[in-house]
C-alpha cells in the first residue's frame, strides 16, 4: 500500500535544538537502589490494585470527596525537596482513593462504561513499565505487531472487512473524527479537490446527513474537521430512536448531487437502538456517498451470534468507529477506526519528516498512519490481551449476559409502582421514567448520594428520563436486584 503523494507530501520538520542541561554524571551502580525502591513500591502497588479491585463488588460507588475537597487536600507549593518513592505513592493513594468513583466495579451504569478483564489490566501495566512508543516500527515493532494482530482480531469478531485498516485511537470522539477526516478527503478528491493539499478554501460543499438522534462527538467532528455544526442534514428517527431509511432517502433526493457523507449509528446512546445499515448501505451506494458507522458500544452487538443480526449490512459501509473500553472491557484511553480503503485512510492521517527513521514511501503503513497522535501509547497490547483472554465465545458471553441482565433491570422496574420503561430494550441500554423533571432530578441526586449505584438522568424526547448502561464483565443479578431497591429508595427519599 502506499500513500497519496498529491496528499502526502506533508510537512517535514526537524527536531528542535536545545542546549544541553547540566546533570550529575551517574554511573550504572548508582541506579540500582533505585530499581530496589521500585521493585518494592510496584509490589504495594499491585496489593492496592488488588485490594482495590476486590472491594469493588461491595463498596460505594459513588466518590465520598468531591473534585474541590480533593484539590484542597493537595493543596501546596511544588515544594523544593523531591519525596522518596513509597512516600509519593502512599500519599497518592492517599488523597485520590475519597475521590475516586468506582467506574470499574459492577454497579455504575452511568455513560457506557466497562470495566477492565484481569488480562487487559495486567497488560496496561505492562505497557506503562515498557514504556513503548507506538508510533512505527523503528520505534517499536512489538507494539506495531501487536495492533497488527489485535486489529485483525478485531476485524474478524466485529464483521469488518479483512483488508479495512485499523487505527487504535483514544475513543469514540477520535474514530468519528478520523473516519470523517477519511471521509472528507475521499468525497472531495472524487469532485476534483484535494483537501490535503488545498485545504477546504475552493473547495465544493459537502453534504453531512446523520440522524437527529446521532451522539454528540459526530457533531464535534464537524467543528474540527472544518466542517461546521451547519452542514449537518438531519434525519429524522423512528420511536426507538434509529434513523428513519425513508427520511433519509427524502433527504438525498431533494439534495444536490455533490460530495455527500451519511452518519449511520450502531446502538443509540439512549436507547440501543440500531439504524438499518442495509437499507442505509444501499441509498449511500446510490448516491455515491461515503457511509460511516458511529458503533462506539453497539458494533460489539456483532461479536455475539444472538444480537449480530442488528448490525447486518455494517459490511458495505466505508468506515466504522468502535470503542475498547466500553464492552471489552479494556482500561481507557482505548477505540478503533475502521476504514474500507486503507490508502485512503492514510493519506487523510500520515505525514512525513526527515527524522522520522523508517519511513519510506514503500512502507507498510500502520500505528501513527491511521491516527491524529505521533508520541501515542501503544494501545495493542491491553486489546490483545483481553481478546486473547476472552476468546470469540467470552466477548459474546459478556454481550449476551449484559443484555440479559438490562432486560432484568427493565422487568424488575416493570413491578415497581410510578415507574416505566420507555424504551425498547435491544441490547443494554435501559431508560426508566420515574416522574417529571424535577423529581427524576431528586431521584438522580438520591440515587448518587446513597452510592450503592451510580446511574444519570438522560432528556429523551423532552422527557427526563434516568439512564441505566450496563456494560462491565462483573456485573451480576444481585447487582440488577440491588439496583432496583437503591431505585426505590431514592423514590421515596424524593418524595418526602
Amino acid at each position: 500500500m502506499r500513500i497519496d503523494q498529491s496528499s502526502a507530501q506533508l510537512r517535514s520538520g526537524s527536531p528542535t535544538a536545545s542546549a544541553p542541561s547540566p546533570v550529575n554524571a551517574l554511573l550504572p551502580g548508582d541506579y540500582l537502589p533505585a530499581m530496589n525502591d521500585l521493585r518494592s513500591s510496584l509490589r504495594d502497588v499491585a496489593d492496592h490494585i488488588v485490594d482495590y479491585r476486590a472491594g469493588l463488588q461491595t463498596s460505594r460507588v459513588t466518590p465520598s470527596s468531591t473534585r474541590a475537597e480533593v484539590r484542597e487536600k493537595l493543596s501546596m507549593r511544588l515544594p523544593d525537596d523531591g519525596a522518596a518513592l513509597p512516600d509519593v505513592i502512599s500519599e497518592l493513594v492517599g488523597h485520590a482513593t475519597p475521590g475516586l468513583m468506582a467506574s470499574a466495579g459492577p454497579r455504575y451504569f452511568g455513560f457506557v462504561v466497562g470495566g477492565s478483564v484481569d488480562a487487559a489490566l495486567a497488560a496496561d501495566l505492562l505497557t506503562t513499565g515498557w514504556d513503548q512508543v507506538g508510533f512505527n516500527e523503528a520505534l517499536s515493532p512489538a507494539a506495531i505487531a501487536f495492533e497488527d494482530v489485535a486489529g485483525s482480531w478485531l476485524k474478524d469478531l466485529l464483521r469488518i472487512p479483512a483488508s479495512a485498516s485499523v487505527g487504535f485511537v483514544t475513543g469514540a470522539q477520535a474514530a468519528n473524527t478520523v473516519g470523517l477526516a477519511a471521509a472528507r478527503w475521499k468525497v472531495l478528491r472524487d469532485h476534483g479537490h484535494d483537501v490535503g493539499v488545498d485545504g477546504l478554501f475552493g473547495a465544493p460543499r459537502i453534504r453531512v446527513i446523520a440522524g437527529e438522534e446521532r451522539h454528540a462527538t459526530v457533531d464535534r467532528a464537524l467543528r474540527l474537521l472544518g466542517f461546521g455544526e451547519r452542514s449537518l442534514e438531519l434525519v429524522s428517527s423512528d420511536d426507538n430512536g434509529a434513523m428513519d431509511p425513508r427520511s433519509l432517502a427524502e433527504t438525498l433526493h431533494r439534495g444536490s448531487d455533490g460530495p455527500t457523507i451519511i452518519v449511520a449509528q450502531a446502538g443509540n446512546v439512549n436507547t440501543g437502538a440500531f439504524d438499518d445499515l442495509t437499507r442505509i448501505g444501499s441509498l449511500a451506494k446510490e448516491h455515491q456517498a461515503w457511509l460511516h458507522v458511529d458503533g462506539a458500544f453497539g458494533l460489539w452487538a456483532a461479536a455475539s451470534p444472538e444480537y449480530t443480526h442488528l448490525v447486518d449490512g455494517l459490511e458495505g459501509a466505508d468506515s466504522w468507529g468502535c470503542d475498547g473500553h466500553k464492552w471489552l472491557n479494556v482500561p481507557y484511553d482505548s477505540g478503533y477506526i475502521f476504514c474500507a480503503y486503507p490508502d485512503v485512510h492514510a493519506t487523510a492521517m500520515a505525514y512525513t519528516a526527515e527524522y522520522l527513521t523508517g519511513q519510506v514511501a514503500d512502507r507498510e503503513f500502520g500505528g501513527g498512519d491511521f491516527v491524529p497522535e505521533s508520541s501515542r501509547r501503544s494501545r495493542g497490547f491491553a486489546t490483545w490481551a483481553a481478546l486473547r483472554s476472552l476468546g470469540r465465545s467470552g466477548v459474546a458471553e459478556l454481550i449476551d449476559r449484559n443484555c440479559a441482565l438490562a432486560r432484568m433491570l427493565a422487568e424488575r422496574l416493570g413491578d415497581v409502582p410510578g415507574v416505566e420503561i420507555p424504551n425498547d430494550v435491544v441490547l443494554n441500554q435501559v431508560l426508566i421514567e420515574v416522574g417529571d423533571t424535577a423529581f427524576t432530578n431528586r431521584v438522580e441526586r438520591e440515587i448518587q448520594k446513597d452510592g450503592s449505584v451510580w446511574m444519570g438522568a438522560t432528556t429523551w424526547r423532552g422527557r427526563r428520563l434516568l439512564r441505566a448502561a450496563i456494560s462491565n464483565w462483573s456485573t451480576n443479578k444481585d447487582d440488577i436486584e440491588q439496583t432496583v431497591s437503591a431505585i426505590r429508595r431514592a423514590m421515596e427519599a424524593a418524595s418526602d
